[in-house]
């Protein structure tokens, strides 16, 4: 006779479930360790290791001090706040809050970065169509799209235009003399393509709707601080201050505000350790594929001609390189095999690794943190047509843009 075993007893605490990792952490460690792997079996040699930290060094001081102080600012409620304002002063009509909304999300981009507007922004667009009672999905395109391709005019505004202009020695104010107008050219397509694909189709009835009231931050001290700290990074980066350095200092000062009045708020996970490590690991990694010959192939993608056609052939390479794996290995790849006097090159493959990547989720970090933050949200956007005007915005606005270098340059 067979004596069934007991059945083991019922837990009496409440059971805690193992968090999954996030893909994009896993994406970023792996990257990490990728890199780490290269550079401790002799792939990539000592000294070249050595080089390329030295390089992102400042880079990543940079990423990681700006990225707390644009979470810290949202926390303070200065984006819902202008966000909401924004709806008052269109004063009901939606066609002038799609103004409001594409000049919000352009100079977000601008000067706070592209992950800014994707990860901090979002949310806030998607709270505002809530309270307005219209459709999310042309306030959620408008965030994405800006993201990208207003990421054009600063250094600050794409961790790609830092490397650009260190690549080929240009200051804040000589970057932005080279890319004004192709910046205006992108902006002027996205817009057109934003109220023609988007918000005309999910235009309210009479194209009006009820504004919000008036907002009122939930501690104005808080308020006020971060609003100074994104101010004194604005005049810092205009002053031409080192990057790291403005960034720290706008950065440290919105902290000691929240030490004061909200020291709960400050948690480890405001660092960005996943962007940290996926940059360092992948900075290494294109690296070491280049010298087993990624390079060879870029280069021959790119060509060898420096005029109209070979600006054009850099901006094409560029947004198919990004759409194939991603915007930022795409610009490393092809920024290994052109030369810093080919600076105009330089700047339309540029253009076509901050425009271009908009055809698929992939293409773009910033683009694959906007659909979490969406999903997170609980936002669909349909995505055959976001893919399809995607598309048809990358090889428009990169035509545009380089277009409009060829004038600059």
């Amino acid at each position: 006779m067979t004596v069934a075993a007991p059945a083991p007893p019922a837990p009496t605490g409440p059971v805690r479930r193992r968090r999954r990792p996030h893909p994009l952490d896993v994406v970023a460690v792996v990257l990490a360790l990728l890199g780490v792997g290269c550079a401790v079996t002799g792939l990539l040699p000592r000294a070249e290791t050595t080089a390329t930290l030295h390089r992102i060094g400042p880079l990543l001081l940079f990423l990681g001090t700006v990225v707390v102080l644009a979470e810290l600012t949202a926390v303070a409620g200065v984006f819902d706040v202008l966000g909401t304002r924004l709806a008052i002063a269109a004063r009901g009509s939606w066609a002038r809050l799609f103004l409001l909304c594409v000049g919000f999300a352009t100079a977000t981009t601008v000067v706070l970065n592209l992950d800014t507007t994707a990860v901090l922004l979002t949310p806030v667009m998607l709270a505002l169509a809530r309270n307005l009672r219209v459709a999310p999905a042309p306030l959620a395109v408008t965030t994405v799209w800006l993201a990208n391709t207003a990421s054009l005019l600063l250094p600050v505004s794409n961790l790609t235009n830092l490397l650009a202009a260190d690549r080929i020695g240009l200051d804040p104010v000589g970057f932005a003399a080279r890319m004004w107008l192709p910046q205006l050219a992108a902006l002027a397509v996205t817009g057109l393509l934003l109220w023609c694909c988007w918000w005309r189709r999910y235009r309210p009835p009479d194209g009006r709707f009820t504004p919000p009231a008036r907002p009122t931050p939930a501690d104005p001290v808080l308020y006020r601080t971060a609003l100074a700290g994104c101010l004194l990074f604005v005049v810092g980066v205009l002053a031409e201050v080192e990057l790291g350095i403005v960034s720290t200092v706008a950065a440290a000062l919105v902290v000691v505000g929240f030490a004061v009045r909200s020291p709960g708020t400050l948690r480890a996970h405001l660092v960005p350790l996943r962007l940290l490590l996926f940059v360092t690991g992948l900075f290494l990694v294109i690296q070491t594929l280049g010298r087993w010959g990624l390079d060879h192939l870029v280069a021959d993608l790119l060509g060898e001609d420096g005029g109209s056609a070979g600006l054009l052939r850099a901006g094409g390479t560029g947004a198919l390189l990004a759409n194939a794996v991603n915007n930022l290995p795409a610009y490393l790849a092809g920024e290994s095999v052109l030369p810093p006097e080919a600076g105009s090159r330089l700047l339309a493959l540029l253009i076509g690794t901050n425009i271009g990547p908009l055809a698929v989720p992939w293409a773009s970090l910033a683009t694959l943190l906007w659909f979490e933050r969406c999903r997170t949200a609980g936002v669909s956007v349909p995505l055959t047509r976001f893919l399809l005007t995607g598309a048809l915005l990358a090889v428009t606005a990169t035509a545009a843009a380089v277009g409009a270098l060829l004038i600059t340059g």
